[in-house]
Order: C-alpha cells, then structure tokens, then sequence
C-alpha cells in the first residue's frame, strides 16, 4: 500500500466511515444484470457528452465486456425490477446501448456490474473519471460540492484524490458560481480566469448580471469582471493603510474583506470598509500624536497620506543632537558592536569567495548581508533619537505624523509655517468643516465625464495634443531650469490609457455623446493599423504625415486622465480652455448623471438656479424620486451644468528646485520681511 492509501485509510477511520465506503466497493462481488435495467446515474460526475462510443462499441461486439460497470440500485423498484444508476461506467453503458439499438445484442445481454452504496457510487465515480481522461473542472468542482453535501470534509477530497486542500478549495468557490455560469463552463462558453473574476461574490443574480447583460464584449474580460465586482472596494496591497492597520485589526473590528482564492499572494483581498480602515488608522495616529504632543510642540496633527503639497508650506528648523545618558551610551555602543560584527562577517565571507569561488554556499551571503542591513538600520534609528529642538523651537513650530506609502509611520518634527492652510478660527481653534456640495463618488464620476470630453476634442487637434505632450515632457527633461513639480497632471506619459477607469467611475459612460464618437475613432484605427505588431513600424513610415498626426493626437488623447474626488483646479482646465471645450455638448442633467446622486435640497436648488424659484416650489413636498424626475424634466434645454464641470480654475504646481529670475527672488525676499 503507497503513502496515499495510507493517508486515505487513516482519515476515513478519524470521520468513522464504513469499510464499505472506505474501499469504495472492494468488498461488493461480481454481479449480472440485464442492460434493460441499466441507466445514467444521477450522481455520474460527467456532465459533457461522452464520445469514442462507436469505436467502443465494435470493441465490445468483438472482445466482450472486460471491466465490470459500477452501479447503484434507482429509487422506484423492487426485487427483479430494481433498475441501476450506472455511476462509473457512462461510455461502456451508451456503447452496450447503441448495440442494443442496432440488434446487434439484446435487451437481456448480461452486464457485469458492482453495486455499491449511494454515498459509494459517488465517489466512485469522481474517481473513475478523475484517474482516466481528465475531467472538465466544471464536473469536478460539482463532484467536490456533492461530496461536501454528503458530509465528507475538504481534507478527505484533498486526501482521497491527491489535489491540494487549496485546490479544494478553489474548486468548491467556483462551484458556488451561478448554474447558468457553470452550464456554459462545461461547454468551454467562458474561461476559467472569468469564472475566477465571477467567484469574488456569491450573489449568482449579479454574476449572471455581468455575464449575460454586458453591453460589451471587453466587459467580459477578467479584469473589468473583478473591477465591477470590486468597484466600491480597494485591493489591499494598494492603499497603505491595510499594512498600517493590519488586516487582522480590521476584521476584529467587523471590517470585511473580500478574498481571492485563486490568487497566489498572502495579501491578495479587497478591503470593503475603507471608512473603518480609515478610522482605525486616525485612531491609531491620534494615539502615536499624544505621545508627541507631551513633548511640548505647538500643534500636533495626523495625516493619512503623505501631501507633498502641503509639506511644501513648511520648513524644518535645525535641530542639534543632544548627548547620551549612560544608559543610552551602554545601548549605542551595543548596537553599535552588533552592527560591526554583523559587516565583519559579511566582509570576511565576501573575502574567503573571491579567493576560491568553491567557498560560496547557497543563501549565504543573503543571509549575511540582511544581518548587517538590520543591525545598521537599528543603529541609525537609535541615533535619530537623538535628535533635539530647543523649548523654543518647539513652541513656535509643529508636528506632522502621518502614514506613508509603505504603511509605517513617518513624523517630521519642528515644522515651520510659511503658508499654513489650516480650517481655524480667530482663537486659533478648528472650526468645523464646510460640508461639500458633492459627495467625492459623484465629483469623480462628473469629472471622468469632463476627461472624455477633453479626450474627443483633443484627438482632432494635433497640434494642441503635441503641445500637451511637451509641455509634460519638458520639466522633466530640462530639470535644471524648472526643477522637480509635484502635483496632478493634464495626462499620464507612462502609455497608461485612461479608458478602463473612465468606464469604473461613471457607470452610465457608455450612453455619453463623448465616449462614443470616441470609441468610434477608437475602432476606425483598430481597423486601419495592420493585425500584426511587427508590421507597425513599416506601417507608420508609409503612412503619411496626415494619418500619423492624427493618430498621435488620438493616442496623447487616449492618456487624458482628470478624474478627481475633489471639485479643486485641475492642470486639465488649461487643456480645456485652450480647446474651447463646451461640456454642454457632452453632459446634460438626468436622473442617471446628477439627480440621483445628490439630496432633495440640491435638487431645488438646482432647479431654481436653472429655471426659476417658481418652478422648483413644488419639488420640496414630493417624494425624492418625483422631484428628480420633475427636475429632469424641467432641465432639459437648460444646459445647467454642476459647479464641478463649470470650474475652470487652473491647479496650482508647486516646484523645487530651478532656475528663478530677479525678480521672484525680490519677490520671495519680500514676503519673508
């Protein structure tokens, strides 16, 4: 007996199976039945059609029956009339049948079969088709849910057919797909990396829904699947906060996360709950600022992210380092031991390989060389303890304590004010926060409607696209005169396009005038470059310079990217303006766009602004529903556009480094006095 029998035969006795269910029928003896009373077993495992009967067929005509069939007893009749659900056996069964449809045997020809249990029949059958031609997934991801119905333990599959628990797993979450989804599975109508995407939910009518309902074909792919699925969600290893938390806090705290079997990370999960995670994360920071606050700074205050806008404000003030303590001394000179030590040995090893490269050993000098990172860092951390301000210096400069991109906490101390943004009052107290007109999901969906606009009317301006282009490209290139700027962007010159985002922030983005003609510039260059992408190059140096040019504007068009959670300037408004771009060509206000995404009170006012006072008097007593389709109604024609798309206010970009002129350095000096 091999190591998996063994394993198998100890897990069926920990779940105290029958020794019958155990040896899968070895203890059942030969029998004879007539094929009249043979069928297709419910539980056979193989849902697609089985083929090679013919040939089969003429084997057994001339050879006979060689292998027994595996049945179990049908429910509906008694004594010489029971009929048996043939469970491991389906294409040795339709081969005797066709013989029998010819006359080539009888009704009565007698079948060696096996009868085994319903649970038995089961298990043989997943096992008869799992060790012969390879089963469809589909019927093995069923297969495995039957088993789990029975009572039998992912452990015992796992055991039983020699496949990962992982892969257990998996296929029991795809067994959980919509039976519409799993039909077409087995037909091979949908892959097996759009079944995955579909898996993330369990709600059968949504996947059906993004199945069977897309209006595009591209929407189907794996990737737009799991983005609709995950749309109010973020992916773990995107936002900081995940690490800084910690997923296990989060869940502690009833946050859900939604996670991905079929991936091959650990952190592989779409967070649901991001204002918790938020949350947690403020909480956290607040408790981090009440230690520092006790050092005696004149604010303290936390930061989710890093904004190299705002630190541009401020500037740090010296600071000197103040001498050991005895205590400390000891502990530095410690770590300080530990940290040459761990190079001497790094050193030592790097010496004895490259006096005979025999001496290297696999994963040694890793090793080594990690060592001597971390007793570095941890010197250098010990040190920067050291550092001091004077009573002083803290009283007139602040705190910042903030998450930054890799999820630690970065604190930058003695920050002075040179332009302090900060919501307070005349006594130097927060005042509230002035609520925002529009939620940041509706101010991202308006202006993902306003980036489509820019992207048509730039794609028939080549020379504006060109400009564009350049006007990115040049501070890069030329840093020494205008140095490094921070900030958001008109367009994105890693060839990222912003066409998938688009359609994730504004579901109704299909039906915009922009995104069609769009789209169908889109497929007229799709049909006009050649199909294979060795041939582009010829392509475009025979194309002449009026075919390039254009789709070089529709190219720099397709990187347009203004979406925006904050109704604040944009670097694409200068882009706007220089395109002359009319949004009420592109944007009109309807349920499906605005009304639905904004309070009653918003409604009136919009009509009333729109139209008139008298108008917008009715919609206060009706129903938020009657007053949004009222409003629609009452705004077509008007061409009201939302604050959002009517702002025209350049971004302003913060740059370090450069050349200035005269006159801005008397400029500066003069703000300084």
């Amino acid at each position: 007996m091999n190591s998996t029998e063994h394993e198998i035969d100890a897990l069926a006795a920990s779940v105290e199976l029958s020794p019958l269910e155990t040896d899968l029928g070895n203890e059942s003896k030969i029998e004879y039945v007539a094929l009249s009373r043979l069928r297709t077993s419910p539980l056979n495992v193989r849902r697609k059609a089985a083929t090679g009967i013919e040939g089969l067929a003429d084997s057994i005509l001339a050879k006979g029956l060689l292998q027994n069939l595996v049945v179990h007893a049908v429910k509906g009749g008694r004594g010489k009339n029971t009929h048996f659900g043939v469970c491991a056996g389906q294409r040795r069964l339709a081969a005797l049948a066709a013989l029998a449809k010819d006359g080539k045997i009888a009704a009565s020809y007698p079948v060696a079969v096996k009868v085994v249990s319903d649970a038995e029949a089961l298990a043989a059958s997943l096992i008869e088709n799992h060790a012969r031609e390879a089963m469809h997934p589909a019927d093995e991801c069923q297969a495995f849910k039957l088993l789990i119905d029975e009572g039998r333990s992912a452990d015992y599959i796992s055991a039983l057919f020699g496949v990962s628990p992982l892969t257990v797993q998996r296929r029991l979450k795809l067994a959980n797909v919509s039976p519409r989804l799993l039909d077409l599975y087995r037909e091979n109508g949908i892959s097996t990396d759009q079944m995955t995407a579909l898996a993330l939910t369990d709600d059968h009518a949504f996947q059906d829904h993004l199945w069977f309902d897309a209006a595009q074909k591209w929407s189907r792919d794996a990737h737009h699947l799991r983005s609709a699925i995950t749309l109010e969600e973020v992916h773990a290893s995107r936002t900081p906060l995940a690490g800084f938390v910690g997923l296990n806090v989060y869940e502690k705290a009833g946050g859900y996360i939604r996670r991905d079997l079929f991936s091959n990370s650990d952190d592989e999960g779409y967070i649901a709950d991001m204002p918790l995670l938020e949350s947690l994360a403020t909480d956290r920071l607040a408790t981090i600022a009440d230690e520092i606050r006790a050092e005696g700074w004149k604010w303290v205050e936390t930061r989710l992210k890093y904004d190299y806008s705002e630190m541009s404000a401020f500037t740090s003030l010296p600071s000197h380092t103040r001498e050991m303590t005895i205590a400390e001394q000891l502990e530095f000179e410690k770590l300080k031991s530990v940290r040459d030590t761990a190079v001497e040995a790094l050193d030592a090893y790097q010496a004895s390989v490259e006096e005979n490269a025999e001496n290297e050993k696999d994963g040694v000098y890793e090793t080594l060389d990690e060592a001597a990172t971390l007793a570095s860092e941890a010197l250098d951390e010990y040190g920067a303890r050291l550092e001091a301000w004077t009573a002083s210096q803290r009283e007139q400069s602040g705190v910042f304590v903030i998450v930054d991109n890799d999820g630690d906490v970065r604190i930058e101390r003695a920050l002075s004010e040179r332009k302090r943004h900060r919501a307070t009052g005349e006594a130097g107290t927060e005042s509230k926060k002035v609520a925002a007109l529009h939620s940041e999901k509706l101010v991202r969906r308006l202006t993902a409607h306003r980036t489509a606009a820019v992207k048509v009317e730039l794609a028939a301006q080549p020379n504006v696209a060109l400009a564009v282009l350049m006007h990115r490209m040049i501070p890069s290139i030329f840093a020494e005169k205008y140095g490094n700027i921070y900030g958001n962007r008109a367009i994105e010159v890693q060839i990222t396009t912003s066409r998938e985002r688009l359609m994730k922030e504004a579901d109704d983005m299909a039906e915009s005038p922009a995104w069609i003609k769009f789209e169908a510039e889109r497929a007229k260059w799709t049909r006009m470059m050649p199909k294979e992408y060795a041939d582009l190059m010829g392509w475009l140096l025979e194309a002449g310079n009026d075919i390039t040019a254009n789709l070089f504007a529709f190219c720099i068009a397709s990187t347009v990217d203004s979406v925006s959670p904050t109704d604040t300037g944009h670097p694409v408004n200068a882009v706007m303006d220089t395109l002359g771009v009319d949004m009420t060509a592109y944007w009109t206000p309807t349920r499906a766009s605005y009304l639905n995404h904004v309070t009653k009170a918003r409604i009136c006012d919009v009509v009333s602004s729109a139209v008139s006072a008298k108008a917008a008097a009715p919609l206060a007593s009706m129903k938020k529903d009657e007053a949004a389709q009222t409003a629609e109604r009452l705004l077509t024609g008007t061409n009201w556009l939302p604050e959002v798309l009517t702002n025209r206010e350049h971004a302003k970009v913060t740059f370090y480094g450069g050349m200035q002129s005269d006159e801005d350095d008397e400029t500066d000096d003069a703000d300084a006095e």
